[in-house]
């Protein structure tokens, strides 16, 4: 099932059943969005590869590949959504995918209004990352031995090393470089940045800070940048620096 491709609202289905693959498609069609439907993971890599979307739709139970594979591969595109929904809905499961980087995960059955709203909660996210303010020039933020570009989702410490961020790691950095040697309460973050709704589980906000942490710290077991204030929330440690690109 293809519409003609508008925008950028285009969203890529990865599922094999067809009756569940045609149902979202429906379903998005009426809140406006583009959809195609790819029944293995190859078609949908080469398919990304001519033409990225905005948002990939990933069942984990693929013909001719593992799901989080996909995921994976997804995951280190710039600006590429990941939405994984599926009927495996173990915790391990769960913490994996997130960890890999998607940006939300759905558990099967459920209701297409559902998944509609977490799809539009997700494209906003989106569209805000990396987005200056209409009368902004475009800025970077420089802190500790780092520097993080928001238009490419792109970290370089001092000495030249480079780490790529998801557009989810993306965007909770964004809001601790914000507001700098503050506390951040973990509630905040799950409800006013991410939306109570689109939060797979209790623990993202958890797992996703444990991978920018990854990124970020010489030991992310004693991290030095990113601190948990226990029982509160987090705080960016040291001052940030925001330069004209």
């Amino acid at each position: 099932m293809t519409t003609k491709v508008t925008s950028q609202k285009l969203i890529y289905v990865i599922e094999d059943e067809r009756d569940i693959a045609e149902m979202v498609c429906n379903e998005l069609h009426s809140f406006g969005f583009t959809t195609e439907i790819f029944r293995t993971g190859a078609q949908a890599s080469q398919a990304i590869r001519r033409r990225p979307p905005m948002l990939c739709i990933v069942d984990l139970g693929l013909p001719d590949m593992d799901g989080m594979a996909l995921v994976r591969e997804l995951c280190e595109q710039k600006r590429i959504g990941v939405m994984i929904v599926t009927g495996r809905g173990s915790l391990p499961d769960r913490v994996l995918g997130l960890e890999l980087g998607a940006d939300d995960y759905l558990i099967k059955p459920f209701d297409p209004r559902e998944l509609v709203a977490r799809v539009n909660s997700l494209i906003r996210r989106l569209d805000q990352i990396g987005q200056p303010e209409a009368t902004a020039t475009p800025k970077v933020a420089e802190f500790g031995d780092w520097r993080f570009d928001p238009a490419t989702l792109t970290l370089v410490r001092r000495d030249g090393h480079i780490e790529r961020l998801s557009s989810a790691e993306s965007e909770l950095l964004m809001v601790l470089l914000k507001a700098p040697q503050q506390i951040l309460n973990r509630d905040r973050l799950m409800g006013d940045l991410l939306g109570r709704d689109s939060i797979p589980y209790e623990r993202s906000i958890d797992v996703r800070m444990s991978r920018i942490r990854k990124k970020l710290e010489d030991d992310p077991k004693r991290p030095k940048l990113i601190k948990t204030v226990y029982g509160v929330g987090y705080l960016l440690s040291v001052p940030v620096d925001w330069q004209v690109a």
